[in-house]
Protein backbone atom coordinates (compact mmCIF):
# COMPACT_ATOMS: atom_id res chain seq x y z
CA UNK A 1 0.00 0.00 0.00
CA UNK A 2 1.14 3.54 -0.66
CA UNK A 3 2.25 5.70 2.25
CA UNK A 4 0.33 8.86 3.28
CA UNK A 5 0.56 11.80 0.88
CA UNK A 6 0.39 14.49 3.59
CA UNK A 7 4.03 15.53 4.28
CA UNK A 8 3.29 15.87 8.02
CA UNK A 9 2.19 12.24 8.12
CA UNK A 10 4.92 10.99 5.78
CA UNK A 11 7.73 12.77 7.65
CA UNK A 12 6.67 13.38 11.27
CA UNK A 13 10.31 13.78 12.31
CA UNK A 14 10.63 16.77 9.96
CA UNK A 15 7.27 18.43 10.71
CA UNK A 16 8.63 20.94 13.24
CA UNK A 17 11.65 21.95 11.19
CA UNK A 18 11.64 25.40 9.59
CA UNK A 19 10.92 25.42 5.88
CA UNK A 20 13.82 25.68 3.46
CA UNK A 21 13.21 27.70 0.30
CA UNK A 22 12.60 25.58 -2.79
CA UNK A 23 14.93 26.89 -5.47
CA UNK A 24 13.57 27.50 -8.95
CA UNK A 25 14.75 24.75 -11.27
CA UNK A 26 16.84 25.72 -14.29
CA UNK A 27 15.53 24.97 -17.76
CA UNK A 28 17.69 21.87 -18.16
CA UNK A 29 16.02 20.04 -15.27
CA UNK A 30 12.33 20.70 -15.82
CA UNK A 31 10.04 17.86 -16.83
CA UNK A 32 6.44 17.75 -18.01
CA UNK A 33 3.65 16.32 -15.89
CA UNK A 34 2.75 12.75 -16.94
CA UNK A 35 -0.31 12.48 -19.19
CA UNK A 36 0.12 9.34 -21.31
CA UNK A 37 -2.38 6.48 -21.42
CA UNK A 38 0.42 4.03 -20.55
CA UNK A 39 1.30 6.06 -17.45
CA UNK A 40 -2.21 5.74 -16.09
CA UNK A 41 -2.39 2.05 -17.02
CA UNK A 42 0.81 1.40 -15.07
CA UNK A 43 -0.53 3.35 -12.11
CA UNK A 44 -3.79 1.38 -12.17
CA UNK A 45 -1.87 -1.91 -12.25
CA UNK A 46 0.23 -0.94 -9.21
CA UNK A 47 -2.82 0.15 -7.21
CA UNK A 48 -4.82 -2.89 -8.25
CA UNK A 49 -2.10 -5.22 -6.98
CA UNK A 50 -1.35 -3.19 -3.82
CA UNK A 51 2.24 -2.60 -4.86
CA UNK A 52 4.53 0.32 -4.07
CA UNK A 53 7.00 1.92 -6.43
CA UNK A 54 9.94 4.13 -5.60
CA UNK A 55 8.91 6.15 -8.65
CA UNK A 56 5.94 7.47 -6.66
CA UNK A 57 7.20 7.29 -3.09
CA UNK A 58 10.47 9.09 -3.83
CA UNK A 59 8.80 11.61 -6.19
CA UNK A 60 11.07 10.71 -9.10
CA UNK A 61 11.07 13.41 -11.82
CA UNK A 62 11.29 10.73 -14.54
CA UNK A 63 8.06 8.91 -13.63
CA UNK A 64 6.16 10.21 -16.66
CA UNK A 65 8.78 9.04 -19.14
CA UNK A 66 9.39 5.66 -17.49
CA UNK A 67 5.76 4.76 -16.86
CA UNK A 68 4.84 5.77 -20.40
CA UNK A 69 7.17 2.92 -21.42
CA UNK A 70 5.65 0.71 -18.68
CA UNK A 71 8.96 0.67 -16.79
CA UNK A 72 8.59 0.85 -13.01
CA UNK A 73 10.90 0.34 -10.05
CA UNK A 74 9.17 -1.84 -7.48
CA UNK A 75 9.61 -1.02 -3.80
CA UNK A 76 9.28 -4.01 -1.48
CA UNK A 77 9.25 -4.46 2.30
CA UNK A 78 6.33 -2.04 2.58
CA UNK A 79 6.16 1.70 1.99
CA UNK A 80 7.37 2.97 5.39
CA UNK A 81 11.07 3.38 6.17
CA UNK A 82 12.67 3.03 9.60
CA UNK A 83 15.12 5.83 8.83
CA UNK A 84 14.72 9.53 8.14
CA UNK A 85 17.32 10.62 5.62
CA UNK A 86 17.30 14.35 4.91
CA UNK A 87 17.07 13.89 1.13
CA UNK A 88 14.43 11.18 0.83
CA UNK A 89 10.68 11.50 0.28
CA UNK A 90 9.82 7.93 1.34
CA UNK A 91 7.59 7.94 4.43
CA UNK A 92 9.20 7.42 7.83
CA UNK A 93 7.64 5.62 10.77
CA UNK A 94 6.85 2.22 12.23
CA UNK A 95 6.48 -0.18 9.31
CA UNK A 96 3.82 -2.83 8.90
CA UNK A 97 4.51 -6.54 9.20
CA UNK A 98 6.10 -8.14 6.16
CA UNK A 99 3.62 -9.24 3.51
CA UNK A 100 4.60 -12.81 2.56
CA UNK A 101 2.67 -12.51 -0.73
CA UNK A 102 4.46 -9.36 -1.89
CA UNK A 103 7.22 -11.17 -3.84
CA UNK A 104 4.61 -13.10 -5.84
CA UNK A 105 2.58 -9.97 -6.60
CA UNK A 106 5.73 -8.22 -7.83
CA UNK A 107 6.51 -11.16 -10.11
CA UNK A 108 2.96 -11.21 -11.50
CA UNK A 109 3.08 -7.46 -12.21
CA UNK A 110 6.41 -7.85 -14.01
CA UNK A 111 4.85 -10.50 -16.21
CA UNK A 112 1.88 -8.27 -17.02
CA UNK A 113 4.18 -5.38 -17.91
CA UNK A 114 6.37 -7.67 -20.02
CA UNK A 115 9.59 -6.27 -18.57
CA UNK A 116 12.91 -7.39 -20.04
CA UNK A 117 14.77 -5.81 -17.11
CA UNK A 118 13.39 -4.93 -13.69
CA UNK A 119 14.67 -2.90 -10.74
CA UNK A 120 13.52 -3.88 -7.25
CA UNK A 121 14.35 -1.63 -4.32
CA UNK A 122 13.07 -1.28 -0.76
CA UNK A 123 12.74 0.88 2.28
CA UNK A 124 15.20 0.42 5.15
CA UNK A 125 13.93 -2.18 7.59
CA UNK A 126 16.21 -1.90 10.61
CA UNK A 127 13.47 -3.65 12.63
CA UNK A 128 14.05 -6.98 10.85
CA UNK A 129 16.77 -9.40 11.94
CA UNK A 130 18.17 -9.62 8.40
CA UNK A 131 17.15 -6.13 7.24
CA UNK A 132 14.88 -7.72 4.64
CA UNK A 133 17.57 -9.69 2.80
CA UNK A 134 15.52 -12.90 2.63
CA UNK A 135 12.53 -10.97 1.27
CA UNK A 136 14.75 -9.76 -1.59
CA UNK A 137 15.77 -13.38 -2.23
CA UNK A 138 12.15 -14.55 -2.31
CA UNK A 139 11.31 -11.76 -4.76
CA UNK A 140 14.20 -12.75 -7.03
CA UNK A 141 13.07 -16.38 -6.91
CA UNK A 142 9.48 -15.54 -7.81
CA UNK A 143 10.60 -13.36 -10.74
CA UNK A 144 12.91 -16.10 -12.03
CA UNK A 145 10.05 -18.64 -11.90
CA UNK A 146 7.50 -16.47 -13.70
CA UNK A 147 9.70 -14.41 -16.01
CA UNK A 148 12.92 -16.40 -16.51
CA UNK A 149 14.13 -14.12 -19.32
CA UNK A 150 13.79 -10.95 -17.25
CA UNK A 151 17.11 -9.65 -15.93
CA UNK A 152 16.98 -8.46 -12.33
CA UNK A 153 18.59 -5.48 -10.65
CA UNK A 154 18.17 -4.93 -6.92
CA UNK A 155 18.81 -1.65 -5.11
CA UNK A 156 19.18 -2.55 -1.45
CA UNK A 157 19.57 -0.83 1.91
CA UNK A 158 22.92 -1.07 3.68
CA UNK A 159 21.76 -3.89 6.02
CA UNK A 160 23.64 -2.14 8.84
CA UNK A 161 24.45 -4.47 11.73
CA UNK A 162 22.72 -7.40 10.00
CA UNK A 163 25.33 -10.20 9.80
CA UNK A 164 25.01 -12.49 6.81
CA UNK A 165 22.73 -10.24 4.74
CA UNK A 166 25.20 -9.95 1.86
CA UNK A 167 25.79 -13.69 1.88
CA UNK A 168 22.04 -14.37 1.82
CA UNK A 169 21.54 -12.25 -1.29
CA UNK A 170 24.67 -13.42 -3.10
CA UNK A 171 23.51 -17.04 -2.72
CA UNK A 172 20.54 -16.20 -5.01
CA UNK A 173 22.27 -13.58 -7.11
CA UNK A 174 20.58 -10.83 -9.09
CA UNK A 175 22.13 -9.73 -12.35
CA UNK A 176 22.97 -6.33 -10.83
CA UNK A 177 23.48 -5.48 -7.17
CA UNK A 178 23.05 -1.78 -6.50
CA UNK A 179 23.56 0.08 -3.26
CA UNK A 180 23.82 3.85 -3.33
CA UNK A 181 26.38 5.81 -1.32
CA UNK A 182 24.13 8.86 -1.96
CA UNK A 183 26.68 11.55 -1.03
CA UNK A 184 30.24 12.23 0.11
CA UNK A 185 31.29 11.06 3.58
CA UNK A 186 31.55 14.59 5.04
CA UNK A 187 27.82 15.11 4.49
CA UNK A 188 26.64 11.81 6.00
CA UNK A 189 25.84 13.23 9.48
CA UNK A 190 23.38 15.74 8.02
CA UNK A 191 22.15 13.96 4.87
CA UNK A 192 22.29 10.24 5.69
CA UNK A 193 22.60 10.13 9.49
CA UNK A 194 21.44 6.53 9.96
CA UNK A 195 24.08 5.14 7.61
CA UNK A 196 27.83 4.67 7.62
CA UNK A 197 29.85 5.49 4.51
CA UNK A 198 32.45 2.75 4.92
CA UNK A 199 29.79 0.22 5.87
CA UNK A 200 28.14 0.85 2.51
CA UNK A 201 31.47 0.47 0.71
CA UNK A 202 32.11 -2.79 2.55
CA UNK A 203 28.71 -4.15 1.47
CA UNK A 204 29.49 -3.47 -2.19
CA UNK A 205 32.95 -4.99 -1.86
CA UNK A 206 31.60 -8.07 -0.07
CA UNK A 207 29.03 -8.82 -2.77
CA UNK A 208 31.74 -8.68 -5.44
CA UNK A 209 34.07 -10.78 -3.31
CA UNK A 210 31.46 -13.54 -2.92
CA UNK A 211 30.45 -13.59 -6.58
CA UNK A 212 32.63 -11.61 -9.01
CA UNK A 213 30.12 -12.28 -11.81
CA UNK A 214 27.51 -10.02 -10.22
CA UNK A 215 27.59 -6.52 -11.65
CA UNK A 216 27.80 -3.97 -8.84
CA UNK A 217 26.48 -0.45 -9.04
CA UNK A 218 26.26 2.64 -6.85
CA UNK A 219 25.10 6.21 -7.16
CA UNK A 220 25.47 9.63 -5.62
CA UNK A 221 23.59 12.92 -5.75
CA UNK A 222 25.33 16.22 -6.35
CA UNK A 223 24.18 19.71 -5.46
CA UNK A 224 24.20 19.09 -1.70
CA UNK A 225 27.35 21.07 -0.97
CA UNK A 226 30.01 18.55 -1.97
CA UNK A 227 33.24 19.56 -3.71
CA UNK A 228 34.59 18.16 -6.95
CA UNK A 229 37.54 16.73 -5.04
CA UNK A 230 35.21 14.90 -2.67
CA UNK A 231 33.29 13.40 -5.59
CA UNK A 232 36.57 12.23 -7.06
CA UNK A 233 37.47 10.52 -3.78
CA UNK A 234 34.11 8.71 -3.74
CA UNK A 235 34.87 7.47 -7.24
CA UNK A 236 38.25 6.17 -6.07
CA UNK A 237 36.65 4.44 -3.08
CA UNK A 238 34.07 2.75 -5.29
CA UNK A 239 36.72 1.54 -7.72
CA UNK A 240 38.69 0.15 -4.77
CA UNK A 241 35.53 -1.85 -3.97
CA UNK A 242 35.50 -3.04 -7.62
CA UNK A 243 32.17 -1.35 -8.40
CA UNK A 244 31.31 -1.56 -12.09
CA UNK A 245 28.69 1.13 -12.65
CA UNK A 246 28.34 4.65 -11.24
CA UNK A 247 25.32 6.97 -11.50
CA UNK A 248 25.43 10.67 -10.67
CA UNK A 249 22.34 12.89 -10.61
CA UNK A 250 21.14 16.26 -9.36
CA UNK A 251 19.62 16.37 -5.89
CA UNK A 252 16.13 17.87 -5.82
CA UNK A 253 14.46 18.71 -2.51
CA UNK A 254 11.13 16.84 -2.27
CA UNK A 255 9.58 19.32 0.21
CA UNK A 256 10.64 22.48 2.10
CA UNK A 257 11.32 20.27 5.14
CA UNK A 258 14.05 18.33 3.38
CA UNK A 259 17.68 19.31 2.91
CA UNK A 260 17.91 22.36 0.64
CA UNK A 261 19.56 22.29 -2.77
CA UNK A 262 22.97 23.92 -2.41
CA UNK A 263 23.24 24.53 -6.15
CA UNK A 264 22.19 23.17 -9.53
CA UNK A 265 25.09 21.43 -11.20
CA UNK A 266 25.32 22.31 -14.89
CA UNK A 267 25.15 19.73 -17.71
CA UNK A 268 28.76 20.62 -18.56
CA UNK A 269 29.87 19.70 -15.02
CA UNK A 270 28.06 16.39 -15.30
CA UNK A 271 29.99 15.70 -18.48
CA UNK A 272 33.21 16.40 -16.57
CA UNK A 273 32.17 13.99 -13.82
CA UNK A 274 31.41 11.32 -16.42
CA UNK A 275 34.84 11.78 -18.00
CA UNK A 276 36.49 11.55 -14.56
CA UNK A 277 34.65 8.34 -13.72
CA UNK A 278 35.44 6.69 -17.03
CA UNK A 279 39.11 7.57 -16.62
CA UNK A 280 39.07 5.84 -13.23
CA UNK A 281 37.93 2.57 -14.79
CA UNK A 282 34.18 2.18 -14.31
CA UNK A 283 32.62 -0.08 -16.93
CA UNK A 284 29.57 2.20 -17.10
CA UNK A 285 28.85 5.77 -16.04
CA UNK A 286 25.57 7.66 -16.20
CA UNK A 287 25.87 11.30 -15.16
CA UNK A 288 23.26 13.94 -15.93
CA UNK A 289 20.88 16.23 -14.03
CA UNK A 290 18.00 13.75 -14.28
CA UNK A 291 20.00 10.55 -13.81
CA UNK A 292 18.52 8.29 -11.14
CA UNK A 293 19.54 4.77 -10.10
CA UNK A 294 16.94 3.01 -12.20
CA UNK A 295 16.64 5.53 -15.05
CA UNK A 296 17.13 3.70 -18.38
CA UNK A 297 18.31 0.71 -16.33
CA UNK A 298 17.49 -1.87 -18.99
CA UNK A 299 19.43 -0.09 -21.74
CA UNK A 300 22.29 0.53 -19.33
CA UNK A 301 22.41 -3.15 -18.36
CA UNK A 302 22.81 -4.19 -21.98
CA UNK A 303 25.67 -1.71 -22.38
CA UNK A 304 27.19 -2.94 -19.12
CA UNK A 305 27.34 -6.52 -20.39
CA UNK A 306 28.83 -5.34 -23.67
CA UNK A 307 31.47 -3.31 -21.83
CA UNK A 308 32.50 -6.29 -19.71
CA UNK A 309 32.68 -8.55 -22.77
CA UNK A 310 34.85 -6.01 -24.58
CA UNK A 311 37.15 -5.67 -21.56
CA UNK A 312 37.55 -9.45 -21.26
CA UNK A 313 38.20 -9.77 -24.99
CA UNK A 314 40.87 -7.07 -24.83
CA UNK A 315 42.61 -8.90 -21.97
CA UNK A 316 42.92 -12.17 -23.89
Amino acid sequence: MSAPTDPKLRHPEKAKRPDNPIARKPDWIRVKAPTSKEYFETKELMRGMSLSTVCEEAACPNIGECWAKKHATFMILGATCTRACAFCNVATGKPDNLDPHEPLRVAIAIGKLGLEHVVVTSVDRDDLDDGGAQHFVETIQQIRRRSPKTTIEILTPDFKNKPGAAETIAATPPDVFNHNLETVPRLYPSIRPGARYFGSLQLLARIKEIDPAIFTKSGIMVGLGESKEEVGQVMDDLRAADVDFLTIGQYLAPTPKHAPVDRFVTPEEFQQYEAMARAKGFLMVSASPLTRSSYHAGDDFRRLREARAAKLAAAE
